[in-house]
């Protein structure tokens, strides 16, 4: 038997190492919201880059915030909203893009990206992914059983007011666990602006919520697109997308239940959910060619045909299915966005306050 000489082991060494280590750059790690993608999408970005993509989600802004507020995410992508990116940049967790390692960025929306900078001054630390509107997933059928034909389903005063929520309650209503949506629903419905961040104005959420606490059976920021599209629960305050995800799933099972996304006459948030890179991305070449994979506009039109939001890609938009930008629900006439509101993040002292006053909402004490 040929022993090897020092001089090739230590060469094979150091070649196994840089293999290693080239290895290692050839993966992108993303996290990002749970049933938020053509899983499709995932393969072909693989197949077209020859990149390994690790694909994780979360169902909460909060989840997603405290791991990058810890540092040492791991991930390359991740999707945050875009008032938690507002305050995940001030806090250094992104790096900048560099726009010149994505050329479709001349593919964005410019009305979008207008809107976007509110977050982002310049759009220099992410790009949008999907966009829409919180407001009420309603089994139409089911509610007008319970509430009559002339039930309330263009209002808040469907799901805000205590007499309609006891009726409801029989039949189940599930409520988003996401304070920087719903404090601000409440706020806007009894008149008050629902971007305010003084903790006096804030506290008023409660008077909304205290009379209709009993009558929610969960709040939940993902099972009641299951729960509406098998027709466990009647109603939920929920993302535009997942509610007409559920929609078209309950459509699919042939089942019975018909429902519909409503944004209320009073008004209703709009949000942004933004892509950025981390500071600390273990691979932000890789991070790069995923962002400039996205916002190709055929691959944004997959996302947004499977999951039924908008998106901030206008060159996109040809590749549309008709019943998405056909679809006011989705993309909303002029008059419906001008009623729409944004919201700006807590500082620290104020999120505080609105933590507090969550739990003690959820918690019904």
């Amino acid at each position: 038997m040929t022993k090897t000489p020092m001089t090739t082991l230590a060469s094979l060494t150091a070649s196994a190492a840089l293999l290693a280590t080239m290895a290692a750059a050839e993966e992108v790690r993303v996290y990002n919201w749970s049933d938020y993608i053509d899983e499709s999408l995932l393969e072909k970005f693989e197949q077209e880059t020859g990149i390994d993509l690790i694909y994780d989600v979360f169902d909460s802004n909060e989840l997603l915030e405290t791991k990058m507020l810890a540092g040492n995410s791991g991930y390359d992508v991740v999707v945050p909203t875009g008032t938690f990116l507002q305050r995940q940049i001030a806090a250094g967790a992104f790096q900048k893009l560099d726009k010149e390692q994505l050329p479709n960025l001349d593919n964005m929306w410019d009305t979008i990206e207008e809107r976007t900078a509110k977050y982002d001054p310049g759009n220099e630390y992410a790009i949008n992914y999907l966009w829409g509107t919180t407001g009420i997933g309603v089994n139409v059928p089911k509610v007008k059983e319970l509430l009559g034909e002339d039930a309330p389903l263009d209002s808040w005063d469907l799901v805000f007011k205590p007499e309609n929520m006891e009726k409801l309650a029989e039949c189940g209503v599930h409520f988003l666990d996401a304070p920087a949506e719903m404090l601000p629903a409440a706020l806007n419905y009894i008149g008050e602006d629902p971007d305010s961040h003084d903790p006096d104005v804030i506290a008023k959420a409660e008077e909304v919520y205290a009379p209709i606490r009993p009558y929610i059976q969960k709040f939940h920021s993902s099972e009641y697109i299951n729960a509406l599209a098998n027709g466990e629960i009647c109603v939920a305050v929920g993302w535009s997308g997942d509610v007409l995800q559920a929609r078209d799933r309950a459509a699919e099972a042939d089942n019975g239940v018909e429902v519909a996304y409503i944004i209320p006459k009073e008004g209703a948030q709009m949000w942004f959910d933004q892509m950025a890179i981390p500071v600390d991305a273990p691979n932000p070449e890789g991070a790069m060619k995923f962002l400039n994979f996205i916002m190709d506009p055929e691959n944004m039109a997959a996302a947004s045909n499977y999951v039924y939001y908008a998106n901030g890609n206008k060159a996109s938009q040809e590749f549309l299915n008709e019943d998405v930008i056909g679809d006011t629900a989705i993309y909303p006439d002029e008059e419906t966005l001008d009623n729409t509101y944004t919201t700006t993040p807590y500082d620290p002292k104020v999120q505080r306050v609105v933590t507090r006053l969550w739990t003690s909402i959820k918690s019904g004490t």
